[in-house]
């Protein structure tokens, strides 16, 4: 999956080098990951932000094409982050391996192990960021539920990722079907001319083992969520359809996440459920690198800290 290095990006200057993105390799338990891997110029990373895409998607989803200036992996180096875009268990390197991909259960120690090869091969600077989207937001709060204190984790910011889905997908998710494509993308508008064309890269099937977990999904969240603790942001849309995020509903989910040291709820506006490849990818992601560097400060993580 070669990453384009186009000239001038949207909403950068055009004296300003564009990032190289490559593809990476990694050791997922046994299991070969593809990844595409962006590391900031000059000196170590602050961090790793670690990316993960949602169902039917692939790593590609964090570096749009159709505006470079809206790539998550681009921006991220910029600010002084390495940032590690992961093709999940069933997609990419791995798809072969795994034809009918995996559970959420299943894919967690793959992802873990392939998180813990590549700080074992590179600096992470003061440790692991999880950024998910959908389905990849399941994985990433599964993995922080399963976190040990030696993983270095940071944080974790999940957009396109509810608690409950919505009562109009419910028929969808029972079956597995990958439902309306009004419902992953929202109003056209909201995304930039050739958004469309440039994905077609990223696009893979949800493997059958994916889709068949879709529905325990609510369950699952119930016995998660107390387990992580580490700060975590969860953003939904203005045009999310896929889940509930009603006031209540959103009260909910935050009650849930009683082990976290802190739960921020967003909602960002003109934006469909593929919020990091619409217009409004690079507000979003710079709220979620910002919400990083606040995971960076004195006693960020703990629970009633000073700060001295």
């Amino acid at each position: 999956m070669a990453a384009a290095t186009g000239a001038s990006a949207a909403g950068l200057r055009r004296d300003e080098p564009v990032d190289d993105v490559r593809e990476a390799v990694l050791d997922g338990a046994g299991v070969t990951l593809s990844a595409l891997l962006s590391e900031p110029a000059g000196g170590a990373p602050r961090a790793l932000v670690v990316a993960v895409h949602g169902g039917g998607m692939t790593a590609g989803y964090f570096d749009g094409q159709a505006r470079p200036g809206l790539s998550l992996l681009r921006l991220g180096a910029r600010l002084g982050y390495t940032v590690l875009a992961v093709d999940r268990p069933g997609y990419g390197r791995s798809a072969a391996a795994l034809p009918d991909g995996l559970s959420v259960a299943e894919q967690t120690p793959l992802l873990r192990a392939g998180i813990a090869d590549f700080a074992r091969r590179h600096p992470v600077g003061a440790g692991v960021f999880l950024l998910a989207h959908s389905f990849g937001g399941k994985l990433a709060l599964s993995v922080a539920a399963h976190a040990e204190d030696g993983d270095g984790l940071l944080g974790v910011d999940v957009s396109g990722c509810g608690r409950r889905y919505a009562p109009t997908t419910e028929d969808d998710v029972r079956s597995g079907s990958p439902g309306d494509r009004r419902r992953h993308w929202g109003p056209l508008r909201l995304y930039p001319p050739g958004t469309f064309r440039a994905s077609v890269g990223m696009v893979a099937p949800m493997p059958a083992r994916e889709a068949a977990d879709l529905a325990h999904w609510p369950r699952l969240f119930t016995r998660l969520a107390p387990r992580v603790r580490v700060p975590v942001r969860v953003t939904f849309a203005e045009h999310e359809l896929w889940w509930r995020h009603e006031d209540a509903e959103l009260a909910g989910l935050a009650a849930g996440f009683t082990a976290s040291p802190r739960v921020l709820l967003e909602r960002q506006p003109d934006a469909g459920h593929n919020i990091s490849l619409g217009w409004a990818a690079r507000a979003y992601h710079l709220r979620a690198l910002a919400f990083l560097e606040e995971c960076l400060l004195p006693d960020a993580a703990v629970p009633g800290g000073s700060g001295d």
